[in-house]
């Protein structure tokens, strides 16, 4: 069983920075990739960042150049840091690990997620 939990969400100034944490139960290696999603109140679930097995990162052209998408392997931890926040980055932001697995029938996906941690950017 895949657990996933995440931690840092909470309330920031705009301008300010949060750190959030996704902790695995077994090894970042053993996921193609993982990423950060957020679902903000009437909105639909969106991808925030990924990162892939081999360290390739993407992101949502809405955080560019303010989140940044790291991870420890010793600890199989992802963070997201988050800089230069914005009102619009308010969201129950989701850990998502991803793994694909060759059976003979084809290609299964699998995708794992966390509890929510919620974070709201307010004066």
């Amino acid at each position: 069983q895949v657990q996933l939990v995440e931690s840092g969400g909470g309330l920031a100034q705009p301008g300010g920075s949060l750190r959030l944490s996704c902790a695995t139960s077994g090894s970042i290696f053993s996921f193609n990739a993982m990423g950060w999603y957020r679902q903000a109140p009437g909105k639909e679930r969106e991808l925030v960042a990924v990162i892939t097995r081999d360290g390739r990162t993407n992101y949502a052209d809405s955080v560019k150049g303010r989140l940044t998408i790291s991870r420890d392997n010793a600890k199989n931890t992802v963070y997201l840091q988050m800089n230069s926040l914005k009102p619009e980055d308010t969201a129950v932001y989701y850990c998502n690990a991803h793994r694909s697995v060759t059976l003979e029938m084809g290609i299964k996906e699998y995708d794992y997620w966390g509890q929510g941690t919620q974070v709201t950017v307010s004066s």
